[in-house]
């Protein structure tokens, strides 16, 4: 090729190539996070956790997902700050285990929860009704597809999952805590009416 044509087919060659990489890299964000790596912030205010509190040799954690049916019984749960079995009923000890079903109140960092107000035992609680966020509609995800979620989610949501159950067309999935983050998540991977996600931990009225 000759000098001048190579100095006019440079420039073309450049704007090409700028065009195929534009084109390949997509508009910025048009993915948005998987479900699972799509992290919610703490609640600002006061929330409430209904489960086991169990007291291994005086650290204490607040379990709302299964519970080994073993004696004394075992979980695996959030860190509780601040508690205290002092004036609270309810409970069973074994050895250096301690436990019993309670509703707790507290602050949530993302990490633990810190009391701030007296437990309540569960079998004299009283929550709040919490609506069916379905609208008692069938919902529309792919059951092989929601079947291989199941089986991934411990992995994607590490010590956030809780457990999860197929339903009615959703997969039901329970995790310790979501502001929307979550629910957005799997809005966004999977449609909408194929995934519900569920926090353990509530919002205060």
């Amino acid at each position: 090729m000759d000098p001048l044509r190579r100095a006019l087919a440079a420039p073309a060659l450049a704007a090409a190539s700028f065009i195929l990489l534009v084109g390949c890299a997509g508009p910025a964000g048009s993915g948005g996070a998987q479900f699972g790596e799509a992290y919610p912030q703490p609640p600002d205010g006061e929330v409430v956790g209904q489960g086991t509190v169990m007291d291994v040799a005086g650290a204490a954690e607040l379990c709302m997902g299964p519970i080994a049916e073993s004696y004394p019984p075992q979980c695996s749960g959030i860190p509780l700050k601040g508690w205290s079995w002092q004036g609270i009923d309810g409970s069973e000890s074994s050895d250096d285990v301690r436990w019993g079903t309670y509703a707790v109140q507290g602050t949530y960092d993302g990490d633990a929860l810190t009391v701030t107000a007296p437990p309540i035992m569960l079998a004299l609680y009283d929550p709040m009704p919490i609506p069916d966020p379905s609208g008692g509609e069938p919902g529309e995800g792919d059951e092989s597809t929601l079947l291989a979620l199941q089986e991934e989610l411990p992995e994607r949501l590490g010590d956030e999952y809780l457990s999860s159950s197929l339903d009615n067309g959703y997969l039901w999935v329970d995790v310790v805590w979501d502001d929307g983050t979550l629910q957005d998540a799997a809005d966004a991977e999977f449609g909408a009416d194929s995934v519900i996600v569920r926090s353990a931990l509530r919002p205060l009225p």
